[in-house]
């Protein structure tokens, strides 16, 4: 699944070609691409065309598209969940259909003129809605893109990601330390961190040399902020080299790949020696995944006090 990286690598692309675009037409092609929304496809198509896109914001893994006022008394927001293979993609007007094509918006963009906006999904479990904006609840800006302090329904329940401003770093140290659960699957609960997904958690573990599993109760507040810091810097290189690309799935609006997979030190490198202190990198079934790791630099330590 996209994570961070990946997803803001969409948003940046979008961005200039879609903010004060007015959306021309829309076609569905795939009516299992509007699951999450509420109302069937004709409800869909008539409430987009003729409404301008204001911006284009990510919160997270979570994107979505504000949209101007229209015939709606309401705010709302197109809202694209990327899923496993999901691809929003812009097209000159006269190109070829891509054949996985499941949603298609045709726009007037004040940077480009005519264009197509595509959804494409291989595996149909990545979705658009229409949805109301609600106010954040601690009136900052709901995510990058935007300075508007209004966040989606569906996304409301995200929590903000370590890149956000608003972020609150002591407050997910609290958070962590009243956990009674392994440190992997509290950094990839969306509820408590967002943006994280497996492969930035191996490697942020790994650089941090904190074991997959090791209880988040037992971590000192030093190794905590240790992690919070090497999470940063491997979403933030993430981001500078275009995201995680291993196969043509994960593109970003160009269809272009990221290449940030050439950067991995632990994540799919199982078999191979650790970059630290040569032993292997094993793999262990987790969460109907994986997790890569070293363990020898990655060993489960006994509770220490926190700070």
């Amino acid at each position: 699944m996209p994570e961070l990286p990946e997803v803001e690598a969409v948003r940046a692309g979008l961005e200039p070609a879609v903010t004060a675009a007015t959306i021309d037409a829309v076609t569905v092609f795939e009516g299992r691409s509007l699951r999450r929304h509420d109302g069937p496809s004709e409800d869909f198509v008539e409430r987009l065309v003729g409404r301008s896109i204001l911006a284009a914001v990510r919160r997270g893994k979570f994107l979505w598209l504000p949209l101007s006022a229209g015939s709606s008394p309401a705010q709302e927001a197109l809202v694209v969940h990327l899923g496993m293979s999901g691809q929003v993609l812009l097209r000159d007007v006269g190109q070829a259909d891509d054949r996985l094509l499941r949603i298609r918006l045709d726009i007037s963009s004040a940077h480009d003129g005519p264009l197509r906006v595509d959804f494409v999904d291989q595996r149909i479990f990545g979705s658009m809605a229409i949805d109301g904006l609600l106010p954040t609840p601690d009136g900052h800006a709901a995510g990058f893109g935007s300075d508007a302090a209004l966040i989606p329904g569906q996304v409301a329940h995200i929590a903000r990601d370590p890149l956000d401003p608003a972020f609150r770093d002591r407050r997910f140290f609290d958070a962590l330390a009243a956990r009674r659960t392994g440190i992997k699957r509290a950094l990839l609960d969306q509820g408590l961190i967002s943006g994280i997904g497996n492969i930035y958690a191996d490697e942020a573990l790994w650089a941090a040399r904190i074991h997959y599993d090791q209880p988040t109760a037992t971590l000192s507040r030093a190794r905590a902020r240790a992690l919070l810091a090497e999470v940063r810097l491997v979403l933030g290189r993430a981001l500078a080299e275009g995201g995680t690309s291993f196969d043509a799935q994960y593109v970003n609006v160009n269809g272009a790949s990221g290449y940030f997979s050439h950067s991995l030190n632990a994540y799919g490198q199982h078999g191979k020696s650790c970059p630290r202190c040569g032993r292997p990198i094993v793999r262990e079934s987790f969460m109907n995944r994986g997790s890569h790791f070293c363990p020898f630099c990655q060993k489960i330590r006994a509770a220490s006090t926190a700070a």
